[in-house]
């Protein structure tokens, strides 16, 4: 009987599922906006509420815990820097979940999932600024 069993199994072991939900979040505070299957965006929501309430609790414990769930410490900083403070004022939904048609190879559901108030600056960001030091670094080389 599956009593209490919530949440999808997405066909994966249980450390490759936290894995993969881990990394999700990562990507979701980093850029503040993912592209991703529905199903996966529905279950990633609990999640990143969770860590955000944990960046709005601010202490010692909680940037602990959030990092030993993200593996990330760029990441958990974001999180109680800039996220944390951002939603002090608001309790709770601080995601949401758009759907956006159905992936060409599969027919797979796609959805959008982003911060509400988010940062729209934020996404790619990460990307340009390591984009722009390997091109310092490389013209320094030469």
């Amino acid at each position: 009987m599956r009593h209490g069993n919530s949440g999808r199994k997405f066909s994966r072991t249980a450390s490759h599922r936290k894995a993969m939900f881990a990394n999700m979040a990562v990507a979701l505070i980093t850029h503040e906006q993912i592209t991703t299957t529905l199903p996966k965006a529905k279950d990633l929501r609990p999640i990143v509420e969770k860590l955000i309430t944990l960046g709005k609790r601010g202490d010692l414990h909680a940037r602990r815990q959030a990092i030993a769930q993200l593996r990330d410490e760029d990441a958990a900083k974001k999180l109680f820097e800039t996220l944390g403070p951002r939603y002090k004022e608001r309790q709770g939904g601080y995601t949401r979940v758009l759907k956006a048609g159905f992936r060409y190879g599969d027919n797979a559901p796609v959805a959008v999932i982003e911060f509400v108030e988010r940062d729209v600056e934020a996404k790619g960001a990460a990307d340009r600024a390591r984009n722009a030091a390997a091109e310092s670094s490389e013209a320094e080389a030469a």
